[in-house]
């Protein structure tokens, strides 16, 4: 299932993020919803949502009607919380 999410997110919703400097990870899909984030400039951009309600979620959804939901998931990495870590810490980055 994640191979034809991604062949559709590379025809129809990569070539759009890419323009704004951003892409998209898929990270699973299970019972139909699939979860995906947001990278590059797209991450922490305030149209993250409708991006991703607007455009990824309705071509995953025209091309794949199994598709049921696609859910943005906005965590922050480990390695930036490390980094945040070793910051407030006063140590050497």
């Amino acid at each position: 299932m994640i191979q034809k999410i991604e062949a559709v997110i590379d025809e129809k919703v990569r070539p759009a993020l890419l323009a704004h400097e951003g892409d998209v990870q898929v990270l699973s899909c299970r019972d139909g919803i699939c979860r995906i984030r947001l990278t590059g400039k797209c991450a922490g951009c305030p149209s993250a949502r409708i991006t991703t309600e607007e455009l990824i979620a309705e071509e995953i959804r025209n091309a794949l009607p199994e598709v049921k939901d696609v859910v943005l998931v906005q965590a922050v990495s480990e390695e930036l919380q490390d980094l945040a870590r070793r910051i407030l810490n006063h140590e050497q980055i």
